[in-house]
């Protein structure tokens, strides 16, 4: 199967300099960068890089504006011809053996994604608790896991399967909640998500958002986009009813979590009409999704 890298690049010069050289090295049959009409002389490095590989095919995009990560990923999926995308941060560097390492998997027809191996992380195990998502890294293993979640800046991903979900939800923008949604939607629709300890990858997290956004204001998408997964993807009637009892009781315990609610009911009108796409499409429920990691 024919395979695409997509990186996404916001102001990324240097880790470009440093992880491009490394991503051209894996044996992909393309890699586009999407630039996100960055202003830190990215293009020309992008270019300059185009000029002395010879062996890849290579593409760049850019945006005439900044259209955010999940614009940019979706941009770059529709103009790769690869049967399986892989996403790459520029903060990732990818260790050779990556693609050998998950081809398999992509045999079998079901698998979505597969996410890669990073230090100190593994699967990741989602699960419900007090009425709320929540997902944190799994045990270590040499065996390959199914996961809660495929990492939007370090997987690999079905393209067909992509585009019957697709692609990344923008009820997320500016970031985050991004990957775990799609991964959650695909695991409903009766596909796998799997992790594959071998396909090794350096990832800097956070090495471009955390220089332009406070962690203040990170910590508040994070949670306002829990609050919008849930409304979204959660359909059981159990478990809504479970949310809203312990919302309140956290309001009630965090008096400023309302205005975390106030911004996630700025999106319910377009929450409610993806959450009904769900109900329809969704061949298991909730409790069979969460029922895979305890």
């Amino acid at each position: 199967m024919k395979t695409s890298v997509i990186i996404p690049n916001w102001n990324g010069l240097n880790l470009l300099k440093k992880n491009l050289p490394d991503v051209l090295d894996i044996g992909a049959d393309e890699v586009i960068i999407v630039d996100d009409a960055s202003t830190d002389g990215s293009q020309d490095e992008i270019k300059r890089m185009f000029k002395i590989s010879k062996k890849r095919k290579l593409q760049l995009i850019e945006n005439e504006k900044n259209i955010g990560f999940a614009r940019s990923v979706n941009r770059g999926i529709e103009r790769a011809s690869g049967d399986i995308i892989i996403l790459l941060n520029s903060d990732v560097k990818p260790l050779p053996g990556l693609i050998k390492a998950i081809s398999s998997h992509f045999d079998d027809g079901s698998v979505f994604a597969v996410s890669f191996s990073e230090k100190n992380f593994s699967w990741a195990k989602g699960k419900w608790k007090n009425g709320f998502v929540e997902h944190e890294p799994g045990g270590r293993s040499e065996k390959t896991h199914p996961t809660f979640w495929a990492s939007g800046g370090s997987s690999a991903f079905r393209r067909s399967i992509w585009n019957e979900l697709g692609g990344f939800s923008y009820i997320y923008e500016p970031f985050y909640w991004e990957d775990i949604d799609i991964s959650y939607r695909a695991a409903k629709r009766g596909y796998k998500v799997l992790w594959e300890p071998n396909a090794k990858v350096i990832h800097e997290h956070e090495s471009t958002i955390g220089k332009y956004f406070s962690r203040n204001f990170i910590n508040f998408i994070q949670e306002r986009n829990q609050l919008l997964f849930i409304w979204k993807n959660i359909t059981s009637k159990k478990l809504t009813r479970e949310h809203q009892i312990n919302l309140v009781r956290r309001v009630l315990k965090h008096p400023g979590y309302i205005k975390i609610i106030t911004s996630a009911l700025s999106k319910f009108k377009r929450v409610r009409v993806l959450s009904r796409q769900e109900k329809r499409e969704s061949k298991l429920t909730d409790q069979d999704i969460f029922e895979q990691f305890k």
